[in-house]
């Protein structure tokens, strides 16, 4: 199957216009966080989602706003040194923000992700915290608040802190075999690449995601921008003839089996324009895949 591409709100310097541009060319979907744009990203994106209600919204629950942080520690949900830090998985703050985050978008998300678990420490820490905070969104779920609930990391797979067998064995042990584990997270991208390889062969986060039932959202398929400008001619035309790097970069990320969204962050047209084309095309084949990764291995 062919991944979505979706907007993902995380660097996009104009939400509504790219939400705008997005849903006119049929995307479907759309990716944020209340910690994103300085704390404004939900604010900014309420608009859109009432103009385009048919469009899915995910948000995130991890990471606290300087703003957020002060109401949250008013509220006794986390604690002086989480303020600090900026981050919380806290039961009560999961479903403090969550709360708050449906308000301020103005609807309920369809899938809640617990945000870079990874930073809370070494793996037992961090499973005892996913844990308590699956059970909170599966509260929130019952409350008819959310839909569903995942994980969105930046390293947690590639660095072994857990695996997607952890994360489904935790949802079974929160609410049996009707959990609402729903999606997971992850880069995707020409710099991270590993993944990508190792779902050929149905392993790996993507791989074992994809045979779970769950959702899999490719975030950073550009490397939050810097892609582009790394990838040179030959490379490209290496992954595809004729195509421009932006093209090609997306095009190895679509080229991915198991993968259902693909989170991109422009707010120009013209940029959305190329990316769908690129994701139409058909994919790579598994050699050509391969091939693509020995050349970029160190």
């Amino acid at each position: 199957m062919t991944p979505s591409l979706a907007l993902g709100t995380h660097l996009c310097r104009d939400v509504p216009g790219a939400a705008a541009f997005a849903a006119a060319l049929g995307a479907t979907w759309i990716d944020t966080a209340p910690n994103y744009r300085g704390g404004s990203a939900h604010h900014d994106l309420a608009p859109a989602l009432r103009t385009h209600p048919d469009i899915s919204v995910s948000t995130k629950v991890g990471f606290i706003s300087r703003t957020a942080a002060l109401e949250a520690l008013a509220a006794g949900v986390i604690t002086p040194a989480q303020a600090e830090e900026g981050h919380s998985l806290r039961p009560s703050y999961v479903r403090w923000q969550t709360e708050r985050s449906t308000v301020e978008l103005g609807r309920h998300p369809e899938v809640v992700f617990l945000h870079n678990p990874e930073r809370i420490g070494e793996r037992n820490t961090v499973l005892a915290a996913i844990s308590r905070a699956f059970e909170a969104l599966e509260e929130l779920v019952a409350a008819g608040l959310i839909g569903g609930y995942g994980v969105a990391t930046w390293s947690g797979f590639s660095a072994g802190t857990f695996t997607v067998n952890d994360l489904v064995d935790t949802a079974f042990r929160a609410a049996g075999s009707r959990h609402h584990l729903r999606a997971i997270q992850l880069p995707v991208s020409l710099v991270a690449l590993d993944a990508a390889v190792e779902a050929l062969d149905g392993l790996g986060p993507i791989g074992t995601a994809a045979a779970a039932g769950l959702d899999v959202f490719a975030s950073s398929p550009l490397h939050g921008g810097d892609l582009p400008g790394m990838i040179t001619r030959d490379l490209a035309e290496l992954i595809r003839p004729g195509l421009e790097p932006p093209e090609a970069a997306l095009h190895v990320v679509a080229s991915t089996p198991g993968i259902s969204r693909i989170l991109l962050g422009t707010s120009n047209a013209a940029h959305w324009q190329r990316a769908f084309r690129a994701i139409e095309l058909p994919p790579m084949t598994a050699a050509a895949l391969r091939e693509i990764h020995r050349v970029l291995s160190p």
